[in-house]
């Protein structure tokens, strides 16, 4: 093959290496528009995977790395003038301007024909005198912008300020120092890459950084290689204490705004991106180098494995773009969380650091407990003395008080439809389905969605409270829980709006009834979706009804017994489609503001809380965005909080979208929980309430991660529960807890041991464990040998 690489960063020298070594008949050329020995930055980590894929394809250069190699295992976060130490982790790190060197050397050994100081031809032409043109240049490529058109990329530039800098201090560890200034939380990022020096990240809020002066450079050009020696006079001087008397050092230092480089397709042809020309994820959870050269390891292989081209890149992009997604769904969670990193300076400092640590939600707190014991037991005394509570039990397994109502662990049911009621009538289903759900040892189950009327319903199979039949038989199911169980059980109330009248999930979820059995309304007459039937606005008086039939099945609610009500301000149903700029038009007193969209959800708040037992609370569940452009976002979830809070909710249920068809919503592992995060923060914690989390929690690990880090104070899980009704007893046992908080039910406690599924009788050999615990050094730091001291007369 004839091979052209536009960029001679590590990645397109790492590729151009292994190729050259699969057939040394490849012909590869290298256009590099700098000098051999410029680079930008200081040092690059690896992790330990990546570390094997290389040694595995390059021996070489996996010695000749490993040489250079910094080694460490800890992480110090510097929070309130004290340090806070992990271990375990696994770092190694070393010099770019090393790595650039020996990747060019081992390039030009294998007869890799490399342009330095020199730009690439027109990309057309080298796709037509080439077989495969690889697009390695950088976040800002010359060739993805060429064909944008095809490659579709998106720019996401995020508001923190930044600037790569580098140190003489030789650090001993990953550092993180979290600086309170006059003008609000700075942080570094810092880490060591040899014997004589340390990467130093100095970023912060822009707001942060506008205070402090930083912007006095703002409109300046500084030409490439210079830097902004203004500002690395003020870092020094606010960071004095930190660098100890060390120098800060300079390489093309200016400020940067991090942008997050996405792609909807990454080949063309025979054009390909590779590294951050088709994706970067945020410094924050690691290299750009490190993608990038997991990249050329892919794409040599593909090419290798596949009989041309178009197969080979198509293979390529399948096989990396799980991967750098998954990336970038932990880098966008942790660039979030420094951006948000004034929302939680005020946590202890032990539940701060862990915090920090789990930010991305990659490492847990079992992950942590495996990795650094002694720092997870102080994580959950930590957690306990907060509560008020002795430690001991795993956090889900502290109780609760929500309002009035004990809570024995913080697990809830989430409320799930399960559309098999007859005329709104809860039947021997509801029963067993509830029924199990609290026997399997949730401190909280939730009701699907009853409907306040018969056109509130969304589909024929919909649960209702607005006749005595159902109250009866709702009354069935609830003393089933309070009598066989000591779990609570809660009503959640709500109207379907314009998502009403449709078929039963399992027929076509969202999917119109075909006769229209019921008249659907809306705040506007704007359909759910394009398939959607359209709803009529509803007016004024029949806004009243609906009021009406909300109090009156809030009525029945506690007449039945339920111990909390929630009310469905989520998912696109009425209240939410309200609250929702998407969905509401109006042009009236309940149109147009966020005030005036808050003003009916909480006239029907205000007229259920009158009417529900005031030793009882009452939640509200809210859709925290609409996922889609225009309609509510985060910011407008917390305003949409506090108001509710201020008419006396004692808890945020926090989910989102579902307000309308054209959502583009993030999923992933807690995609949701960033939302509980900030509401907690910024609303919950000041008044005392309740904040729970929902969406793709799935274990207990999960749970156990969220509630330490202080990001909500339940957690409510769905599917899980469908797929194991026990799940919450079954984590108890995982996690060798007995208590209160778990109680089997008399019936199944023959059960409560895990039945055996391997051999167990298997003993290692006393003095195999007693090596195994002295090689296992949890806290491994980097001490490079120092030149003695020279006494001076």
């Amino acid at each position: 093959m004839k091979i052209a690489v536009v960029g001679g960063g590590p990645g397109g020298l790492y590729l151009a290496a292994l190729m050259k070594q699969l057939d040394p008949g490849h012909e590869i050329t290298v256009w590099e528009r700098n000098a051999p020995t410029d680079t930008f930055g200081f040092g690059v980590v690896f992790s330990d995977e990546t570390l094997g894929g290389i040694e595995n394809a390059d021996t070489r250069i996996a010695d000749a790395m490993s040489t250079q190699f910094a080694r460490w295992t800890d992480i110090d976060i510097h929070v309130d003038g004290k340090r806070y130490t992990v271990g375990g982790q696994g770092f190694a790190a070393m010099s770019r301007k090393e790595l650039l060197s020996l990747l060019q050397s081992r390039c030009l050994e294998l007869g890799v024909e490399i342009h330095f100081s020199t730009l690439a031809p027109n990309v057309e032409d080298l796709r037509l005198t080439h077989d495969l043109v690889v697009a390695s240049d950088g976040a800002n490529s010359q060739v993805r912008s060429s064909y944008a058109d095809i490659f579709r990329p998106s720019l996401d530039q995020r508001r923190n300020k930044y600037m790569w800098l580098g140190t003489d201090l030789v650090f001993e560890a990953f550092q993180f120092y979290v600086k309170q200034t006059d003008w609000g939380t700075m942080q570094i990022h810092g880490y060591p890459y040899s014997d004589s020096g340390s990467t130093f990240i100095v970023e912060m809020h822009e707001d942060v950084w506008r205070r402090a002066g930083f912007d006095a450079t703002e409109g300046d050009e500084f030409p490439p290689g210079t830097s902004d020696e203004f500002a690395i006079a003020r870092i020094r001087e606010i960071f004095a204490e930190e660098l100890d008397g060390h120098e800060v050092l300079a390489n093309n230092s200016k400020w940067l705004s991090f942008t997050t480089v996405r792609n909807e397709c990454w080949h063309d042809a025979n054009v390909v991106l590779l590294g951050d020309a088709a994706h970067t994820a945020h410094f924050s959870i690691g290299s750009g180098t490190k993608l990038a050269m997991e990249d050329a390891l892919a794409l040599a292989a593909c090419l290798h494995e596949n009989p041309d081209v178009e197969s080979a890149l198509t293979a390529y992009e399948e096989e990396r773009r799980p991967v750098v997604e998954s990336t970038q769904r932990a880098a966008q969670a942790s660039l979030e969380w420094f951006e948000n990193i004034g929302l939680y300076i005020h946590q202890e400092a032990v539940q701060f650091c862990f915090n920090l640590l789990t930010r991305s939600r990659r490492i847990t707190y079992d992950n942590l407990r495996t990795r650094d014991e002694e720092f997870a037991v102080g994580v959950d005394a930590a957690f306990a003395a907060q509560q008020g509570l002795p430690a001991g039990p795993p956090a889900m397994f502290q109780p609760y008080r929500l309002g009035g109502l004990e809570l024995k662990n913080r697990i809830i049911v989430s409320p799930m439809d399960m559309y098999s009621a007859v005329d709104g009538v809860p039947g021997d289903f509801h029963l067993v389905h509830l029924g199990s759900k609290a026997l399997g040892g949730a401190g909280l189950v939730m009701t699907e969605m009853v409907c306040v009327s018969p056109e509130g319903r969304i589909t024929p199979g919909c649960t209702g409270l607005w006749n005595d039949e159902q109250r009866e038989s709702w009354s069935a199911v609830v003393r089933f829980v309070h009598e066989r169980s000591t779990a609570r059980i809660g009503l959640q109330l709500g109207h379907s709006g314009r998502k009403g009248s449709t078929k039963l999930m399992w027929q076509g979820m969202d999917d119109p009834l075909p006769d229209g059995n019921w008249t659907i309304v809306g705040p506007s007459p704007l359909p759910y979706g394009a398939d959607s039937r359209v709803p009529r606005e509803i007016t004024r008086p029949e806004m009243e009804q609906v009021i009406d039939d909300f109090v009156t099945a809030a009525r029945r609610g506690a007449e039945v017994g339920f111990d909390l009500l929630e009310l469905h301000c989520a998912h696109g149903y009425l209240l939410s489609s309200f609250l929702s700029p998407v969905a509401n038009h109006r042009t009236d007193e309940y149109g147009g503001s966020l005030e005036n969209r808050l003003r009916f959800p909480l006239e029907v708040f205000d007229a259920v809380r009158a009417v529900w037992p005031a030793e009882r609370p009452m939640l509200v569940r809210l859709s925290a965005t609409d996922w889609t452009p225009d309609g509510n976002t985060e910011h407008d979830a917390v305003e949409i909080a506090r108001a509710f809070v201020a008419h006396g909710a004692n808890g945020i249920d926090v989910s989102s979208g579902q307000v309308t068809k054209a959502e583009k919503p993030a999923y992933g592992r807690s995609y949701q929980t960033p939302f509980a995060d900030r509401i907690r923060h910024e609303v919950a914690a000041r008044a005392d309430v309740a904040v729970i989390a929902v969406g793709a929690i799935s274990s207990y690990d999960d749970v156990n991660s969220i509630l330490l880090a202080g990001r909500a104070d339940l957690c409510a899980l769905g599917r899980t529960h469908l797929y194991n009704p026990q799940w919450t007893l079954h984590a108890a046992v995982d996690q060798e807890y007995r208590g209160a908080a778990a109680e089997w039910p008399l019936q199944f406690k023959a059960g409560r041991r895990k039945p055996p599924s391997s051999r167990t009788d298997a003993v290692r050999p006393r003095l195999s464990l007693l090596r195994d615990e002295q090689d296992n050094d949890v806290h491994l730091r980097w001490q490079p040998a120092r030149p003695a001291s020279v006494a001076v007369s």
